[in-house]
């Protein structure tokens, strides 16, 4: 019996293995932090065994209420991933399962490799709608990608709508919603595709973090920075991902933003807005009223009844990328967030919220987009 994780965006430290019905673990932080959530690891040699893997520090994660009623990702081929009940006691996470194959893999949630990345970004870049740059280098020396879609049609008159994605490496969801977005994108045969195109030239960033990804990280980058806490002054030794999209962005413009995010603990869909911003006013709210309602219309999904309470105006968050670039460009910026778990509403017991739900999300919300961009609100 062997427990594994040296693989992309493996994360898990065995503590003792020795018995099937004890298998004790534990959730490795990330780097220069105290951040840990994530964990991506292989159990092979335990074919047709009962075993109970226990990851005892389970109660001093990032997000403990994460783990409350939370069914874990399994897959025995690394393409479909299953849910399997776990259990919560005195801080230690317990799944009982018993293998019916050689090898099974165990995730928070369905993993998206650097690899897939990779192969996402190439395919795009077969389409004649998408351009391609390379904006900056992380700590790690990898490509921070960025890709912009558009047609041909009245380019200079066109608004910069930007989606950035997996800030935080662990919430890999905001990948696969990614590769929904692109899959969509590049489908030119749909018409409410080449509806958004002629509307606006669309930027996304697939992967905000690609060494927290590759590390198996649930928050940080490799300097241990949460990303998602450098827009007020990113330091290109410290948050090169940031600082390198930000540049990008003033350089380009900004007209709208999407943030794509997971949440640990929220059972929901949904949106949170940039509403602590000073000049919060009317048409702010109506802009976001608008985009939150047109979603709803066009997703069972997403709801707007829970979420992140709204910050009164004047107590912003300048270090978030949405307060951030709200402010600076005086644009629509909201953070989209997805369940680790499930969504309360619309419940699958088969594959719990998934990559395959998130990819729809992003149909709907380019759809949003699109309806958007008619409103005349902007």
């Amino acid at each position: 019996m062997n427990i594994s994780q040296n693989f992309d965006a493996g994360n898990i430290e065995v503590v003792n293995c020795e018995d099937a019905g004890n298998i004790q673990l534990k959730i490795r932080a990330d780097k220069a932090s105290d951040f840990y959530q994530w964990f991506y690891f292989r159990l092979s040699g335990a074919k047709n065994t009962p075993c109970t893997m226990r990851i005892v520090n389970a109660g001093g994660a990032a997000y403990p209420p994460g783990f409350q009623n939370y069914r874990v990702c399994y897959s025995y081929d690394r393409q479909t991933w299953l849910r399997h009940p776990t259990s919560l006691y005195d801080g230690v996470m317990s799944i009982e399962f018993v293998p019916e194959y050689d090898s099974v893999y165990f995730a928070y949630f369905a993993p998206y490799s650097m690899e897939r990345h990779a192969d996402l970004v190439a395919r795009s870049l077969l389409s004649p709608l998408c351009a391609h740059r390379v904006v900056g280098k992380t700590l790690d020396g990898q490509d921070l990608d960025l890709l912009r879609f558009s047609s041909d049609d009245a380019g200079a008159l066109k608004k910069n709508c930007w989606v950035i994605a997996r800030q935080h490496p662990g919430e890999s969801m905001a990948e696969w919603w990614m590769e929904g977005c692109i899959e969509r994108l590049l489908d030119e045969n749909n018409a409410e595709t080449k509806k958004l195109l002629s509307q606006c030239n669309v930027y996304l960033m697939p992967n905000m973090n690609p060494d927290g990804s590759r590390r198996g990280h649930l928050r940080t980058n490799a300097a241990g920075r949460n990303l998602n806490r450098e827009w007020a002054n990113p330091e290109i030794d410290a948050s090169p991902e940031v600082y390198f999209v930000k540049q990008a962005m003033q350089e380009i413009g900004v007209d709208f933003l999407l943030d794509v995010h997971g949440d640990e603990s929220l059972p929901y869909c949904f949106i949170a807005g940039t509403e602590g911003l000073s000049n919060w006013d009317e048409q702010k709210q109506s802009q976001l009223g608008f985009y939150k309602n047109k979603l709803v219309e066009l997703n069972a999904d997403f709801q707007t009844e829970r979420g992140y309470p709204a910050k009164t105006p004047g107590t912003a968050n300048l270090t978030m990328s949405t307060a951030q670039t709200a402010q600076s460009h005086a644009c629509l910026a909201m953070t989209l967030e997805m369940p680790f778990k499930d969504t309360t509403a619309t419940p699958d017991e088969t594959y719990g919220w998934s990559g395959e739900r998130s990819k729809k999300l992003a149909h709907s919300c380019l759809d949003a987009l699109s309806s958007y961009l008619e409103s005349g609100l902007l």
